[in-house]
Parts: C-alpha cells; sequence; structure tokens
C-alpha cells in the first residue's frame, strides 16, 4: 500500500510540475513586448522607447547608448485611461509624446488623445494640443500629431492641432473663438510659441508637408449629407510649390479604395506619392503637383498589393514601396538603402530588416530585425564604420525558447481554389501527423496574416497544437478578385475558406477528435460562424472580442461618427441573418469560450453577450471570461497570460 501512495505521490508532483511550466509559457508569451516605439536622438547618441507596466501603464525610458548606462524612466502613464502611445525626439533636448485612452460615457465609448513635450533629461512637461475651454461649443477629443519634425526654425515642428468654437462668458450670445476642425501650427517646443500655418477646417482629417516644411497636401471628410455621419469620400486638395490656393487633387472612397491616396510630397519632383489601383490592385503611383493631374505608376505587381512604403530620415522622404506575397518584399529607389538593407539582411542570417529612425546627419541609423522564430531586436547601424550594435530586445523572455519555423502553404478549396496560409507547427515536429490542431483565422476582415512573429501561433505551436492561419477569401493584399465583397458580404466564401483549412490540416494527419478554431475580432467571428456552418468539424471553438451579430454591429455603429461607412461595410439583405452567429447559435455543437474587454471601442461586449445568452437558451456549453476596463487588444500582460492558460485548458490535447 506504501508503494502505492508513493506512486500517486510522484504523479502528483509530475502533474504540479507540468503545470507549472505551462503556466510559465503562457507568461513568457503572453508579457507584452519588452520595447515598443523605440525612437534616435538627432545626434544618433540617444534611444527613446516605451516599456509596459503594471497593468495597462506604460513608461517612457531614455538611454545614452555609448556608455551602456541604466536606461532612465523619465514619465509615465497610468493607464486608467491614459496610455502612451509613442514618443520621438523632437530635438536634442526635448521629447515629443501622444498620450491616448478610452473612457465610456453611457453607452458610448469615446477614444481620446493629446500631444505633450517633456524634457530628455525628464520633467518640464507641457501639453501641445489645444486646451479644451469650459465654455466649449463642441467636442472634440483628437489631440492632433505632427507632420513634419525638421520644417526648417530651429526647436520646432509643424504640428496638426484640433480646434473647438468657444462661446464668450461675459456674452452668451458671442462667439469669442470660432476657429473649428483640424489646423497647421509651427510649435516651437522649447519656448512653447506658436505660428499658425494653416487655419482650422471643419472638415479637415489631415495634412501632408513636403518633409521640408511646406503643407502641400490637405485630405477633407465632411459629413453625410445634414447627418452626423461621415461621407466614405475623402476628398484631396494640393497648394502649388510657390503657394497659392488650395486646388483639387484626387477622391478616394475608404471602402472601395478607388481613387488616388497621397501618402507622401517628393519635394524634389513636385510629385505626390500614394496608391490607386490598376487591375484592381494597389500599386505606388506617383501624380504632379501642377494643375496638370498627370501621373505614373512607379511599382505595382502582377499578383499582390503593393501596399506599404519604405520611408527614412527624419525627413522621412519615400525610397521605396512593400508588398507581401509568402513573405514581405521590399523595393527600392535608392541604392544606398537598398545597399545597407541587403547587407545588414545577409549579416542577420536572412532576417527581416526594418529602417525605423536615423540621426539628423544619416550618420546613425536606427532599424529593427526579426524573422519568424525571432521576435525582433532592434539595432544602431553606423554605416562609416560598419558597426551594427544590437540594443533592445522586442521579447527577452523567449529568448531561451526554441521558437517554430512558419512555413508558407496553399490548401484547396471546396471550388478548387487555392488558398494562401502558413503552418506552424511544434518544434522539432516535421508533419501534423497525430497532432491537435488549431485554424486560426485573422481579424480584419480587411487585413491579412504575414510571415513573421506571431505571439499566439507561437504560444499553440510550444502547447504542442499545429496551427494553421488561411489567407481565406475576404482578405485584403490580394486585389479586389480575392477581396471580393468583404467577409461580411462574402462570408460563405470566406468560412467555406477557413473550415478547408481544417479540413486541410485533417489531411495532412492532425487528430480529427482535437481540432479547434481559435479566433480574435474577426477571426472570432469566423470561429463561431464556423461552428454554425460546419458543426462536426472543430471540437472547441475559442473567439476573443467576436463580432457575433451583424445587425447589431450596424445598430451600434450608428452611435458614431462612422456609422454610415460601417453600415455600408456590412451592407443590408438575408447575410445579416444568415452570417450572424448569434441568429444560429443552435447549430453550434462544439463547446464555446469567448473572452472580452468592455471598453473594447472596436467590437462592443455587448455582441460576446448576446452569443453567450444565445447559446446558453439553445443548451449549448458557453463561458465567457469579461475583462473590466480593457480594450479591442487586451493589452496587459497578466490577462493575456491568464487567458492563454485558460484556452490551452478548454482545448482538446
Amino acid at each position: 500500500m506504501r508503494g502505492r501512495w508513493l506512486y500517486l505521490l510522484g504523479l502528483g508532483i509530475a502533474a504540479g510540475a507540468a503545470q507549472a511550466q505551462e503556466a510559465d509559457i503562457a507568461r513568457r508569451f503572453g508579457t507584452l513586448d519588452g520595447v515598443t516605439q523605440v525612437s534616435l536622438s538627432p545626434d544618433g547618441q540617444r534611444l527613446a522607447f516605451l516599456a509596459p507596466n503594471k497593468g495597462q501603464a506604460n513608461d517612457l525610458f531614455v538611454v545614452d547608448i555609448a556608455d551602456g548606462a541604466t536606461p532612465r524612466r523619465i514619465l509615465r502613464a497610468s493607464g486608467d485611461p491614459e496610455i502612451l502611445r509613442w514618443c520621438k525626439w523632437a530635438t536634442e533636448a526635448r521629447l515629443i509624446c501622444q498620450i491616448g485612452g478610452r473612457e465610456k460615457v453611457g453607452e458610448f465609448i469615446y477614444g481620446f488623445s493629446s500631444l505633450l513635450g517633456v524634457d530628455a533629461a525628464g520633467g518640464n512637461v507641457k501639453s501641445l494640443s489645444i486646451r479644451r475651454g469650459d465654455n466649449a461649443l463642441g467636442i472634440d477629443f483628437r489631440g492632433g500629431s505632427v507632420i513634419d519634425w525638421q520644417p526648417g526654425p530651429p526647436d520646432s515642428v509643424l504640428m496638426m492641432r484640433s480646434h473647438v468654437p468657444e462661446a464668450n462668458r461675459r456674452t452668451a450670445s458671442l462667439i469669442a473663438k470660432d476657429e473649428e476642425g483640424m489646423g497647421v501650427d509651427l510649435v516651437n517646443v522649447v519656448e512653447g510659441s506658436v505660428k499658425i500655418v494653416e487655419k482650422p477646417r471643419r472638415d479637415t482629417i489631415e495634412y501632408i508637408t513636403d518633409g521640408k516644411g511646406k503643407v502641400r497636401i490637405m485630405g477633407t471628410q465632411p459629413m453625410e449629407g445634414r447627418t452626423d455621419n461621415l461621407s466614405r469620400i475623402v476628398r484631396y486638395l494640393y497648394k502649388p510649390a510657390d503657394g497659392g490656393d488650395w486646388r483639387q487633387l484626387s477622391s478616394l472612397d475608404t471602402l472601395s479604395r478607388e481613387g488616388f491616396e497621397p501618402w507622401a510630397v517628393d519635394a524634389a519632383t513636385d510629385r505626390a506619392i500614394g496608391f490607386g489601383k490598376i487591375d484592381g490592385r494597389l500599386a505606388v503611383m506617383a501624380v504632379k503637383l501642377d494643375g496638370t493631374g498627370k501621373g505614373e505608376t512607379l511599382y505595382r505587381h502582377p499578383e499582390v498589393d503593393v501596399d506599404g512604403l519604405v520611408r527614412v530620415g527624419r525627413d522621412q522622404r519615400v525610397v521605396g514601396a512593400t508588398y507581401a506575397t509568402d513573405r514581405r518584399q521590399m523595393v527600392t529607389t535608392d541604392p544606398k538603402v537598398a545597399a545597407m538593407a541587403n547587407s545588414l539582411s545577409r549579416a542577420l542570417g536572412g532576417r527581416q530588416v526594418y529602417f525605423i529612425d536615423a540621426s539628423a546627419d544619416e550618420s546613425q541609423w536606427l532599424l529593427w530585425a526579426g524573422s519568424d522564430i525571432d521576435p525582433g531586436r532592434y539595432y544602431r547601424y553606423t554605416p562609416a564604420a560598419k558597426q551594427l550594435r544590437p540594443l533592445l530586445e522586442d521579447r527577452p523572455l523567449l529568448s531561451a525558447l526554441t521558437l517554430s519555423p512558419v512555413k508558407a502553404i496553399r490548401y484547396p478549396a471546396a471550388d478548387g481554389t487555392m488558398i494562401p496560409g502558413y503552418l506552424t507547427l511544434p518544434p522539432g515536429r516535421s508533419d501534423a501527423k497525430g497532432l491537435p490542431a488549431i485554424v486560426m483565422p485573422h481579424g480584419g476582415p480587411s487585413s491579412r496574416d504575414e510571415w513573421g512573429f506571431d505571439w499566439l501561433a507561437q504560444y499553440f505551436a510550444q502547447a504542442g497544437f499545429a496551427v494553421v492561419q488561411p489567407n481565406y477569401r475576404g482578405s485584403s493584399g490580394y486585389g479586389d478578385q480575392w477581396y471580393q465583397n468583404n467577409g461580411f458580404q462574402s462570408w460563405k466564401v470566406a468560412i467555406g475558406d477557413v473550415n478547408d483549412a481544417g479540413r486541410w490540416i485533417l489531411a495532412q494527419g492532425a487528430d480529427p477528435a482535437k481540432l479547434s478554431i481559435v479566433g480574435w475580432s474577426y477571426g472570432g467571428y469566423a470561429a463561431l460562424q464556423s461552428g454554425v456552418v460546419a458543426p462536426d468539424l472543430f471540437r472547441a471553438i475559442v473567439a476573443i472580442a467576436p463580432v457575433t451579430d451583424l445587425g447589431r454591429l450596424k445598430t451600434e455603429s450608428a452611435r458614431y461618427t462612422s456609422g454610415a461607412i460601417i453600415r455600408d461595410f456590412i451592407g443590408s439583405g438575408p447575410h445579416i441573418r444568415e452570417g450572424s452567429p448569434a441568429q444560429n447559435a443552435d447549430r453550434i455543437a462544439a463547446p464555446v469560450l469567448m473572452f472580452h474587454g468592455t471598453l473594447d471601442q472596436n467590437v462592443d461586449i455587448d455582441q460576446a453577450r448576446i452569443m453567450r445568452g444565445a447559446l446558453t437558451s439553445a443548451g449549448k456549453k458557453v463561458e465567457l471570461v469579461e475583462y473590466p476596463g480593457l480594450a479591442h487588444s487586451l493589452s496587459d500582460s497578466e490577462t493575456r497570460a491568464a487567458m492563454l492558460s485558460q484556452i490551452t485548458g478548454f482545448l482538446p490535447h
């Protein structure tokens, strides 16, 4: 008998050790990136970066590179509700930061932002956004942004700032301040002096400079008719190089992406550089800013959208473009940048290299490099000395773990279309035979998965799962024909592709009794709707911040100025009911686990609560975990770690 007790005790110790190890792995992957928003000082000798603190709080640190000193914390945001979104060097002695957050007032969740300046040594914190008086006649939560970091005058930046009219307290019938909307000011970040460059305009949402202090392009987005809903059409105007009135440049449909969308101005050629469509795919284009409307295509790809610009230096000049096939690729027009990128990638074992910042004279460069099995690290590169110095790791808690290579795949949909995606297997495994597996559709749906490090996929692979990430039809990045009418209006095709990813991994030998689906946002919607369409395919469903009722989503969005745009995106017709998991909960057979933050501005938590109610009424197994005060991304390390542990405990494996 004594031997039996010792045996059982041994089992208990082993189980406890396994649970402790699983909890440790969840903590390592759930912990937020250790550094974000890294910026290089104008002289190239110091770094500024953000780092998470407890809960949603985060801190701004400054560190001298040369002496390897300990980083100094110079600013903290409490996370309740403010967080630091980014900080960047304006001068050697001064940084500019954007503070942002969300607050709930009644049924409305408002996002807000503001700009502030802080000394690099700490202290002397001053607001750089327009102050809101108690007698303001409206509400505008936009704090503005920096649109030119070196406009010419010393210690100054060009800032886009929002204005709200204010009444005269002494004479209520008169308006003391009638400026409204976004304008541009030249702001001295040391003295605090302000010079008006562009007067505020009510419908303006964007200004673009030439990187040398001249505002050349303005984007406007008026309200739709007499409603409080923004129009889906953005109109762009330009100013000639020698000044004068604003003139029409182009327009853009924000849903279809039809039209020309300027992103930058090239002062040397007097052209706007941006994106437009050719044969249903985005391409990089340049349009002359001389009234002729003459344009040319700078780069296009025959299979995918060209969707990003390569911009370098403190003037953020355009030197190339990027696109993603199986992996993201870069094409450049600057031989110096191309040579640097290629040589650095080779020196770093083929890792992807991105230029983040540069010193004012470009003798020092800040870059980031990473891969599928490397979460990434920041480096300072000195071209003259050919010196590459490692600086900061994104996720130091993962440095001791062996991560899993990500393999690009293609699998057949029911109609024979080959669907691209990615497969991540547990470390050391070369196939999925006998493994528990997860299909993990991405969010959006106007998005796509890319090759590289993915903390969720890597965590599940570490826990022993094969993970498939399908770029189903309805994903962006592959052109109009692939995008169709987006993943909601074309849900039958999108969800069919997601389900076929599950069937494909089973054909590769994965265990059919241990196939699950996990998704976040639209991915959570896809997970639930897959359970409606193919109730016998998945054995467990996990949905994080999911959309569950399309009709309700339209109603909820009507609270905000973007309501008409979301209404048109979702559309009308039978798909509203047929494509809503909450309206078809009785067809779901697998147990469902959901997670949702109560301060989610992207997808209201009522979406998850409605789904829970529908599943409960249908006699299904369901659990909803709510996180008070958290937004869509659940950006809290302890929350994410606990969520990962709960998910793996829920999934069959």
